[in-house]
């Protein structure tokens, strides 16, 4: 087979699927494990894929949540810090899923007097395990739903309808990406329901981004910028064009 036609076979792969391993390019296209290397390598410099562990994924989607949880932790440290410090007692929060937001659960449990919703069960365990050990007292209330298949948290009919039951101080929200365009974005349909509607529920929406979300857009918006209220990144972006471009649209900035 053609490179042509082999890269051409991966793209529709990949447009079907939006990640794809290694081993089941191998067995659709009948080539060697070296050869798929070579064109993973040549499809990633024309910006049409990212390579990922095992294989590949769209442009806009994101690694597995257990190669995240390990990838810019110093950074989202202190965007989960800064993001705290935006809290205040007696608040109502949403929380969606991610390696951000999971962060920000250990920050945010040394608080008290906090009623926390989320889909996250990773959220929900590290708010929980915070009040029995005595350290802080907070309501923490996780949403029903079916259990997504991309990581450990609630989606679908049913945690939406569970959101609009309720009204939040505050949604903190983690994009897979976040441009001056399009706002927030994110790749995958269900959870991008979830955040979307957390955004229509909340006074308020923050946005705890790390610098390589900056300029970048997914495939599905559920916030536009006049919508996001703080952007919380870190300084690594600052002298960046994407963030000078979110500046202009955005009331508040927060570097970490």
């Amino acid at each position: 087979m053609w490179q042509e036609d082999r890269h051409q076979r991966i793209r529709a792969i990949l447009a079907t699927l939006g990640r794809v391993s290694t081993e089941r390019i191998m067995a659709e296209l009948g080539v060697s494990r070296e050869t798929v290397r070579r064109d993973l390598v040549d499809l990633e410099a024309l910006g049409e894929l990212r390579r990922v562990h095992g294989g590949a994924t769209h442009p806009a989607d994101e690694a597995p949540i257990t190669e995240r949880s390990h990838t810019r932790v110093k950074a989202k440290r202190s965007i989960a810090r800064a993001a705290t410090a935006l809290v205040k007692s007696g608040q109502i929060i949403f929380i969606d899923a991610g390696t951000t937001t999971s962060i920000l659960a250990e920050e945010l449990a040394r608080l008290g007097n906090l009623t926390v919703i989320t889909n996250s069960i990773d959220v929900a365990q590290k708010m929980r395990a915070a009040s029995d050990k005595g350290e802080a007292s907070n309501e923490v209330i996780l949403l029903g739903g079916s259990v997504s298949d991309r990581a450990l948290a609630t989606v679908g009919g049913t945690t939406v309808a569970e959101i609009q039951r309720y009204h939040a101080d505050l949604a903190l929200l983690s994009p897979v990406a976040i441009d001056h365009r399009h706002g927030a974005t994110s790749f995958d349909h269900a959870e991008t329901e979830v955040a979307r509607a957390m955004v229509t529920n909340a006074e308020r929406v923050v946005i705890l981004a790390d610098y390589s979300k900056l300029g970048q857009c997914s495939r599905i918006a559920f916030c536009p910028v006049n919508r996001v209220d703080t952007l919380v990144t870190n300084r690594n972006g600052a002298e960046t064009a994407a963030l000078r471009a979110l500046r202009k649209k955005l009331p508040k900035v927060i570097l970490a």
